[in-house]
């Protein structure tokens, strides 16, 4: 069982920005999703285990090793795939991992091509392998890149807002293929989209502002709203008035009208009706209570 432990870990960049606030979280082998609007800081915090940054203050603990004084402990063990990856040279799939393998340091060449063909194979471009690389969809864009993190077999995998700009078929395809991955290391995945998160993992933590607002496994922390989540169509004209009254945590326009949903412990008033409330409510509920805490 490999354990990545964050302790009080804050990054705050030269022109002021302070990107990460007292970030504690333990994780362990599986899939732990990290989600957050864009500017929550994500990608700093994957940046900063990664070691392809220093924190400010704070530790990050792998297996009992201190990755900051000693980064190459993570390093010799990371796959890493950031948001924006790479540009791609006019050859082959297949020339190309291998080319990538022989960075990482897998030199013997009868094992290189054995993990290079099994990897193809993984993620379903095997029969692509002769394909150049720039050629393929967004979707096997991304599946490479995890081919490319899988290499040298890492116990840490990270990868950063991986399904943006995928349509639903490929990036199901893409979370499941994450998931069966996690069975067996740390796979540490970042998203602004809750419907990545909703049946894929045990574990998550909600990032605003730099700071972990809430953090559990997804069924139990929307089990917590169970029954405080109100919904009404109203006119588009009164939802000022219905924000200054309520708490209001998401509006969704609906044939003409907007369907509000508000945030109590009892009925708002009549015409409200009680909703079996989903992730998005408890993120949105998370974002609203923060506001509200920052005000």
């Amino acid at each position: 069982m490999n354990t990545l432990q964050i302790n009080n870990l804050s990054k705050t960049y030269p022109n002021g920005v302070r990107a990460l606030n007292d970030i504690n979280l333990e994780i362990t082998n599986g899939m732990f999703v990290l989600l957050g609007a864009n500017g929550a800081g994500k990608s700093s915090l994957m940046r900063t285990i990664a070691s392809l940054q220093e924190p400010s203050s704070g530790s990050i603990f792998f297996n009992g090793s201190d990755i900051i004084k000693k980064p190459e402990n993570i390093r010799k063990h990371l796959g890493y795939l950031p948001q924006e990856f790479g540009v791609y040279p006019k050859i082959s799939c297949e020339k190309l991992l291998n080319h990538l393998a022989v960075l990482k340091g897998i030199l013997d060449t009868k094992q290189r091509k054995e993990q290079v063909t099994a990897l193809l194979q993984q993620v379903n471009l095997y029969q692509h392998r002769k394909k150049s690389v720039y050629t393929f969809s967004g979707g096997m864009r991304q599946r490479f890149g995890i081919a490319q993190a899988l290499l040298g077999n890492p116990q840490v995998i990270i990868v950063d807002e991986p399904t943006a700009g995928l349509d639903p078929e490929e990036s199901n395809r893409f979370l499941n293929l994450l998931s069966e991955i996690g069975e067996n290391v740390i796979v540490i995945l970042s998203t602004h989209i809750v419907e990545d998160v909703r049946n894929l993992c045990p574990k998550m933590a909600i990032l605003s502002n730099g700071e972990i607002i809430s953090e559990g496994n997804p069924k139990d922390l929307v089990a917590s709203i169970e029954g405080k989540i109100w919904t009404k169509m109203v006119p588009k004209k009164d939802i000022e008035v219905y924000k200054k009254t309520f708490d209001v945590i998401s509006t969704k326009l609906v044939a003409g009208d907007t369907q509000i949903r508000v945030l109590s412990d009892y009925i708002p008033e009549d015409s409200f009706e009680a909703i079996t409330p989903n992730l998005e409510d408890f993120y949105f509920a998370m974002l609203f209570n923060n506001s509200v805490k920052m005000q």
